[in-house]
């Protein structure tokens, strides 16, 4: 059997006038996130992880933010789209786990419904889907409440 294993990062600010959706979930927030999409970071970060494990560069290869086709799309969909991908190369995906960085909302009360939506998309079981929460204790952009960020880790494995 073969495997792989990739890492993401992403980030957007926060401001006025947007939804804040991670994992594919609106979430009652006073601010959301800016983005040329929906500014989902983990779903984005999840995205990142899959490609990288392959060596097959980042979502804005594939989903460039100067192309008005991705402006405003769903995350979820684009993720659909990655696992396809990687799919149709004969990878699988066995598990992924996150950390979502922000110092607000609480973010506790929505994990189990992500791992849900992004375990729908993605065609796993949710406990193939670790989604963890935390802040970054009033340090840096995140800490100032500027931003959210997420990271992910995912093993791929290949059948063939």
């Amino acid at each position: 059997m073969n495997i792989r294993i990739g890492n993401g990062y992403d980030i957007h600010r926060l401001v006025s006038d947007r939804p804040l959706i991670l994992g594919g979930i609106h979430i009652d927030h006073e601010l959301g996130l800016l983005g040329h999409s929906d500014a989902d970071v983990l779903t984005h970060a999840i995205m990142d992880a899959m490609l990288g494990a392959l060596s097959l560069g980042d979502i804005g290869h594939y989903f460039p933010p100067s192309d008005p086709q991705w402006a405003g799309a769903d995350s979820l969909l684009l993720l659909e789209q990655v696992n396809q991908l990687i799919q149709a190369k004969g990878w699988y995906i066995s598990n992924v786990d996150t950390v979502i960085v922000a110092e607000r909302p609480k973010l506790k009360p929505h994990i189990q419904a992500m791992r849900d939506r992004l375990a729908a998309v993605l065609k796993l079981a949710p406990d193939q889907i670790g989604i963890k929460a935390t802040t970054n204790e009033k340090l840096g952009p995140v800490g100032r409440e500027e931003g959210i960020a997420a990271y992910a880790v995912t093993l791929l494995i290949n059948r063939g």
